[in-house]
């Protein structure tokens, strides 16, 4: 009884199609959900990152985005070693919170943060560094973006998987995994 009353005066005060169910399922039908991880989490090696970090030189006025930052040892290592700024991004919300766990026991909260999006939409325009462990597939999907939203001189980093037909500045192995470097290069006119 106490139910029908209120749906009543709901519609009374014009507000009746705030319980209609088409308008509720539509509602649902339209509500768009995360993506889910194009790739498993499985960490870099510590090895793999000193090598990524030296490989692109980084200094304490970098900016290191490392996209599909999983744990975010990547960036906590950038500040920890360069004293860099650094920004991890995943889609998966269970990384980005043991990254940003990571960081705090990394003391670098100051230095670094993490967003919960997915990489292929996220601004990475600030970014002097890139880096990447993702598929080759995903590697050339995102390639555009990279010439796109990336300065020229932009340093981008990738563990073990290649872009295609984007030949690297330098090939390093480290321990049987290729870490491979590559620079954004000048805007053509």
């Amino acid at each position: 009884m106490h139910r029908r009353h209120f749906l009543a005066g709901l519609a009374a005060a014009g507000m009746g199609h705030a319980f209609d169910p088409a308008r509720t399922i539509l509602a649902q039908a339209t509500t768009t959900q995360p993506r889910s991880p194009d790739v498993i989490f499985v960490p870099t090696p510590n090895d793999v990152v000193n090598k990524m970090l030296e490989m692109a030189r980084v200094t304490a006025k970098d900016v290191v985005y490392d996209l599909g930052c999983g744990d975010g040892r990547i960036v906590i290592a950038a500040a920890q070693k360069y004293g860099a700024r650094g920004v991890g991004v995943d889609i998966d919300p269970q990384r980005i919170k043991e990254a940003r766990q990571n960081a705090s026991r990394g003391k670098v909260n100051d230095k670094v943060r993490f967003i919960e999006g997915d990489l292929f939409e996220t601004d990475i325009s600030e970014a002097t560094v890139v880096t990447l462990y993702l598929l080759t597939e995903l590697n050339l999907k995102l390639r555009p973006k990279l010439m796109k939203d990336l300065q020229p001189g932009t340093r981008v980093v990738s563990h073990a998987f290649a872009m295609g037909d984007w030949k690297p500045e330098r090939t390093e192995n480290v321990d049987g995994s290729s870490v491979y470097l590559w620079r954004i290069p000048p805007r053509q006119a």
